[in-house]
Formats: C-alpha cells, sequence, structure tokens
C-alpha cells in the first residue's frame, strides 16, 4: 500500500510540475504579446476607428434573468460606448422579479408589434418593447428557456452583422467596444470572434454607470477571484490567442459574427457552458472547413462584472463552470488528439482536459497524500514535503506571476500598496482558497452527470453608485 501512494506521489509530482511548466510557458507567450500593445497609445487605436466608414454597426446583446438590480446600470453603461453605430436588445428570460418592469420605466418602453426572423428555435416570446427615448433599445420578454436561448432569441432579433453578448450585470468601458472591434476590421472579415478582458468591479467606485476609481475590495473571497481572473486571462487567454487555439471567450463579453454563429446553429441550450461550447464548435467547423479565419482575445478592453462575496454563491459558479467545461469536451471528445483538428486538438483540447478538468483531482489527490504523508505515514514525510513544496509552486507562484504581468502592462491597480496586497494574497492561495476550488471543480465533474439545467443563482448587490 505504501508503495502504491509513493507511486501516485510521484505521478502528481511530475504533473504538476509538467503543469507549472506550461503555465510557465503561456506566461511568457502573454508577456511579450501584451508587453508589446502597452507601448502603443490606446488613443490612436481607436480615434480613427470611431470616425472609419468601415466600422460595422453591432447589436448588443444583454441575457437577463432576474436582473433588476443591475440591468439599468448595464445599459446606461452601453448607452456611452464611444461606437458609431450599435443596437441595444435586452433579453429577459422569464425573470421573476422586476427586470422587465425597472427597464420599460426607466427608458419609457411601449409594446411593438413584431416578426422575428427564426433563425434559431428559442422559447416563445411573449412581447418586444422599444424605448421611445432612445429607439435603439430594445427589449425582449419571452418564456424561461436559459441563457444559450435567450442569446439565440437576441441573434434573431438583432438586425446587425456582428453582436456582442455580454452579463445582464456588466459595465463596459466606454472604448471597450471600439477596442475588440478593431481586430475585426482590420482583418478584413479573418477574425470571426473577439473576446475582452473582464475584471472585478466590488470594491470600485462606480458613478453614472462608469468606472470613477479603481480600488481593491476588502473581502479575501473577491481579491482570491481578481487574483484568478489575472490567471485565466493575461496568461491563458491571451497566450492561447496567440496561437489561434483559444477554446472560451467569456459569456460576459465577447463579439461575434452572426451568420457563423447562425451557421454553427447558435448557443447550445443543453449546456450550462454555453460560451465555450460555441467557441469549440466554431473551430471545430473552421478546421472542418479548413478555413484560416481566426478567433482572439484581446487584453485591454474591460468588461467590469460584480464577482460573489460568499462561499456558498461562489461554490454554485465554479461547480457550474466546471460542469460547462466537462460537458464541452465530452460533446466534442473526437477533437482530442486529432491531427484532423490541428493545434485545437492537437494542444488546446489536451491542454483543457488535463490541466484545467482533470487538474483538480489531481491535486485533490496530493493534498490527502499530503495529509497522509506528515500526519498517517502513508509514505516518506520528505516526499510529502517535496510534494507540499510543488503544490505551492503550482498555485501560488504562478498567481504572483498574473499579479506581475497586470503591473509590468495594463497597470488598471493604480497603487502600490494594491500591488503589495495582491501579492501578499496571491501567496497564501495554497493554504485555503484552492483547497476550496478543488473540491468544487471535482464536484463540478460530478455534477454534469446529474444534468439539471438551469440559471445560475448570484445575488447581486449592484456594481453602480
Amino acid at each position: 500500500m505504501n508503495l502504491f501512494f509513493l507511486f501516485l506521489s510521484y505521478i502528481i509530482i511530475a504533473y504538476m510540475l509538467l503543469s507549472s511548466l506550461s503555465y510557465i510557458a503561456l506566461f511568457l507567450l502573454a508577456f511579450r504579446k501584451v508587453y508589446r500593445e502597452s507601448e502603443l497609445d490606446p488613443r490612436e487605436t481607436t480615434e480613427d476607428l470611431a470616425g472609419n466608414e468601415r466600422t460595422f454597426p453591432v447589436s448588443i446583446l444583454v441575457p437577463a434573468y432576474n436582473e433588476e438590480v443591475g440591468v439599468v446600470s448595464t445599459v446606461r453603461s452601453l448607452l456611452a460606448l464611444e461606437y458609431p453605430e450599435k443596437e441595444i436588445v435586452v433579453i429577459d428570460d422569464g425573470s421573476k422579479d422586476q427586470t422587465s418592469a425597472r427597464m420599460i420605466e426607466e427608458f419609457q418602453m411601449t409594446e411593438i408589434p413584431f416578426a422575428v426572423r427564426t433563425y434559431l428555435k428559442t422559447a416563445d416570446i411573449k412581447g418586444i418593447y422599444q424605448s421611445s427615448i432612445f429607439p435603439y433599445i430594445r427589449l425582449i420578454k419571452k418564456e424561461n428557456g436559459g441563457k444559450a436561448d435567450a442569446l439565440n432569441a437576441g441573434i434573431n432579433l438583432s438586425s446587425y452583422p456582428y453582436f456582442c453578448a455580454i452579463d445582464g450585470d456588466s459595465i463596459l468601458e466606454n472604448d471597450a467596444l471600439l477596442k475588440t472591434m478593431k481586430p475585426i476590421i482590420e482583418s478584413d472579415g479573418q477574425i470571426i470572434v473577439t473576446g475582452g478582458s473582464v475584471r472585478i468591479a466590488n470594491g470600485s467606485t462606480i458613478s453614472r454607470s462608469k468606472v470613477e476609481l479603481i480600488n481593491l475590495p476588502t473581502n479575501p473571497i473577491v481579491i482570491m477571484q481578481i487574483i484568478e481572473y489575472f490567471r485565466a486571462f493575461l496568461i491563458g487567454r491571451l497566450a492561447l490567442s496567440r496561437l489561434n487555439i483559444l477554446l472560451i471567450v467569456s459569456g460576459a463579453f465577447g463579439v461575434f459574427h452572426k451568420e457563423r454563429v447562425i451557421r454553427a446553429g447558435g448557443y447550445n441550450v443543453k449546456t450550462v457552458g454555453e460560451d465555450m461550447e460555441l467557441v469549440v464548435r466554431l473551430h471545430r467547423l473552421l478546421r472542418e472547413e479548413k478555413s484560416k479565419q481566426r478567433i482572439e482575445y484581446i487584453p485591454d478592453p474591460v468588461c467590469w462584472t460584480e464577482a460573489p462575496e460568499s462561499l456558498d454563491v461562489l461554490r454554485s459558479q465554479r461547480i457550474r463552470w466546471q460542469r460547462g467545461l466537462f460537458e464541452t469536451l465530452w460533446t466534442h471528445k473526437k477533437m482530442i488528439f486529432n491531427p484532423s483538428y490541428g493545434s485545437v486538438g492537437l494542444l488546446s483540447m489536451p491542454y483543457f482536459l488535463f490541466v484545467e478538468l482533470l487538474g483538480a483531482v489531481f491535486e485533490l489527490c496530493g493534498y490527502f497524500i499530503i495529509a497522509g504523508g506528515f500526519f498517517f505515514s502513508l509514505i516518506d514525510p520528505k516526499v510529502a514535503g517535496i510534494l507540499f513544496l510543488v503544490t505551492i509552486f503550482y498555485g501560488s507562484l504562478i498567481s504572483a506571476l498574473a499579479v506581475l504581468l497586470e503591473e509590468l502592462t495594463l497597470h488598471k491597480y493604480p497603487k502600490v500598496s494594491h500591488l503589495v496586497r495582491l501579492y501578499g494574497w496571491a501567496l497564501t492561495e495554497t493554504f485555503w482558497y484552492r483547497p476550496f476550488m478543488i473540491i468544487w471543480r471535482v464536484q463540478g465533474i460530478i455534477a454534469a452527470f446529474r444534468k439539471k439545467q438551469h440559471w445560475g443563482d448570484m445575488k447581486r448587490k449592484g456594481i453602480s453608485t
């Protein structure tokens, strides 16, 4: 038995070291890209675009379920976007609160007759409303069908060739849409999807639906999520985007070529990870068509969103995310290690399988073995100590690298005290926060077999003042 645990310990040590090396490789790829872009004048990259006749009009889709607290602030932030031609479509997916009532009252909306093009099948539409003061703002009231179904309804109603999907509690920076559309316009159709960074607004001052002062929250749970977002967006997504193997564009902020999405069948209503599943399906179709079109992540455009402040809500969110990852990989399992799908099949899909999905299983086994080695002599305490050090390196130091990348490039957190606190909390991740994440991710894998479909429950406090 001891030999078995010793062998398992070495397997986990090797796994964590290889995973750490993969993160370091991604960090180096990301650093080069972000550092080069940080030297450009951000206004020069968007000023000409704002008045360019080649700037495509965009439909902004806001799926909402029980978002009465934040939906008006979100729409007001969209009104302030520096973009020449846009429409805003809010889709109320059978909310049980006052989401629609808040929209109708705030924007003086009236019901209008409608005939919706049914590109994609959705739950029944109950009514469509239009603002009398901003005619390009519309509201769809529909039967509950889930977030994917709500987005498909928005696609059916949208008028423009590109759509931007954002969450009902999101706040976009004024130039975010311009920056996200810039590579699409400059690529002459070769880029069909772009995603921007998502940042956590808790602790910051937001006035008139705009981030006025960026600050760190005092809640350690939220601080750790900020660090996680650095790691996911600045390291993972940017590096994978450089290789054209990005599999996730956040549901909180992404721009898509509408015709491409319709040809792909729209959002999948049978998974809770509809955003990732759509991107993987688009990659799959591009490879099968031998197309050279790309999917890219742009680090600078920022979307601010509210993060969970309690362990209970955070647990629900992370189980849902992990379940969505499992369902996507299972749906497209034929792509894994399949050379027909190029680097997506040979690199990106295996990475998400072994690092992002199964990594939680390896790490959970590692924690049990560490405890068994120190307290029950299952293995040599020296081996347990090595495993413990590797675990610290794998978790905390990689997070610290993400904080470093943020400081060297985007500088969103202006105070030195912010960085000191972020570094300090990053180094504690292995000791308290990461074990929670590991357990919940394993629970997410288990939940994937139970197939219960619903919107994620997120108790909003509101991020606008």
